[in-house]
Order: C-alpha cells, then structure tokens, then sequence
C-alpha cells in the first residue's frame, strides 16, 4: 500500500513540476532575447543540448530512432512547430494571453478526432466548443474598436493558436501511433525544434546569433533550460503514466497559476477584465474537456 502511495504521490509531483516548468519557463527566454538571442536561435539551442544529453544518456534508444515508423516524421513537425511557436509567442506577447489561447487546444482535438479518428464528440463536445469559443470571443474583443472583428491581434496571440492547434495535432498522431515508444515520441519533441528552428532560420532568413558572443551567465541559463525540458518531459511522463487521465489534465491546468503570478512578479503584467472572463471560461471549458475521459 505505502509504495502504492508513494508512486501516486511521486506521480502528482511530476505533472505539478512540468506545469510549474512551463508556467515559468518564458522567463529565461526573454532573459536570454535580453541579451541579444532571437526566440529562434535560443530555441534551436536549449533543445538540441537536451537532445544531445538525453541522446548520451540513453544511447541505446537513440540507435534505434531511426528504424521507427513513418509516422514519427508528422509527429516531429507537429511537436517541433507547438513547441518553437510557444517559446516564440510568450517572448514576445502577454503570458497569459499566449497560454489562454493555447488552451483553445481542446477544440482542435475534438474537431480532428472526429474527422481524423473519427471519435463521435457528442453533446459534451459541442458545449466544449461552444464554450471555449465564446471564451476566445470575449477574450479577444477590442471595446475600443467595437466593429472590429475578434480575433488574434499581433503575432503572439497567432503563434500562441497555432501551438494550441499544433498541440491538439501533436495529441492526435501519439493517439493513433500506439507503435511508437515512450523515448520515441520524447526525441521527436526535441530533434523536432530543432529541426523546425532550423527551418526558421534558413527560410525566414534570421541570423544565427554566434555563440562566441555568449558569456558565462547565458550559457549557464540555456544549459537550466535545457536541464529543465529534459526534467519535466520524464517527469510529466510518469506522471501521465500513472495518474488518471482525468486527473492529470486538470492537474496540469495548475500550470496557469503559476504563470499569472509569474507574468505579474516578473514581468508586471496584468490581465483585463475581458481576458479574465474569457480565461475563466477556456479554462472551464479544458476542465469539462477532461472530466469523464477513458482512463
């Protein structure tokens, strides 16, 4: 019984420690574009050094990457895009307005199981889409511009969308590739960055900031941020390993706690009052999301 305990207590650690990760993890990021380093360049490198660890570390797994199925290639593109466009999205725009419009990521799971898994949504999912829109609406609403349209406006709150979308997509293909391991599907987050950092660079034209400009306090923080990723990747992974997926969504909804008091101490911002109410309903609307999932 007491080893039981301590692997459910152990577990809800490891999803609490990867919502704190990712509730904070903006932070080093702006830290390091501070210092001259573009989201890109920041990216690309704290990625490819957990790469390179985790690569180290469990060599054995790593040999065996690239006998894995096609279908890992998606889940490269779709994990790398989520990832750099959050990193990009929370340099550059309002924390919790970056990850409110990521957790629109609801609907698109829904909307792609039913076409793509064709998982029927049901009563519950139309309310979950009804109301997480209504959320983005109000979110989103300009009262200064009554007749404008609600919809993301700057670059961030897009990018911000587009990881939720990519998230949902992410969550998708690991659903329907129950062939590919655990440390499988971990590389292709990772290389996936990467990858898409790469991509970045050569097709948007952006300079690969130099490491030789880096000084001691840089580097120290890209290595935190890489230990950080490898960190929460395994730990959030037994976490969802071993917690009811009921559970460790709304757990890990945890994760936006930590980034309102984080966006306020360390960067001063505050939410409006539409944001809040619109918050409180995408919110709601995960929460019901993940109420009453298969286990």
């Amino acid at each position: 019984m007491s080893i039981g305990k301590n692997k459910n207590s152990f577990a809800v650690f490891g999803l609490l420690f990867g919502a704190c990760v990712w509730g904070i993890i903006w932070y080093p990021y702006r830290l390091l574009e501070e210092a001259g380093f573009t989201g890109i360049t920041s990216s690309f490198l704290t990625y490819a050094i957990a790469a390179l660890i985790v690569c180290l570390i469990f060599a054995k797994h790593w040999r065996g990457l690239f006998s894995q199925p096609k279908s890992i290639i998606w889940l490269i593109l779709a994990a790398g895009w989520t990832n750099l466009s959050y990193v990009l999205a929370v340099i550059d725009g309002e924390v919790m307005r970056v990850m409110l419009l990521f957790y629109l990521s609801p609907i698109w799971t829904l909307l792609l199981a039913h076409f793509w898994l064709k998982e029927r949504a049901g009563l519950k999912g139309v309310v979950v889409v009804g109301v997480s829109l209504l959320g983005a609406f109000i979110m989103l609403y300009d009262d200064s511009q009554p007749n404008s349209l609600p919809i993301p406006l700057s670059q961030s709150d897009w990018l911000g969308l587009s990881s939720g979308i990519g998230f949902a997509l992410s969550n998708t293909i690991t659903r329907k590739s129950v062939h590919l391991t655990i440390y499988a599907k971990s590389f292709a987050v990772w290389f996936g960055v990467v990858f898409m950092s790469l991509m970045s660079l050569l097709l948007f034209g952006n300079n690969f900031s130099s490491p030789n400009v880096f000084n001691v306090t840089d580097w120290a923080i890209v290595l935190l941020v890489s230990l950080m990723l490898i960190t929460s990747t395994f730990l959030v992974q037994y976490g969802v390993t071993h917690i009811a997926a009921t559970r460790a969504s709304i757990i890990f909804l945890f994760e936006l706690v930590v980034a309102a008091f984080a966006a306020y101490f360390l960067a001063g911002e505050l939410m409006a009052l539409n944001e809040w109410v619109g918050g409180v309903l995408i919110v709601l609307a995960a929460t019901y999301s993940a109420i009453g999932k298969t286990d």
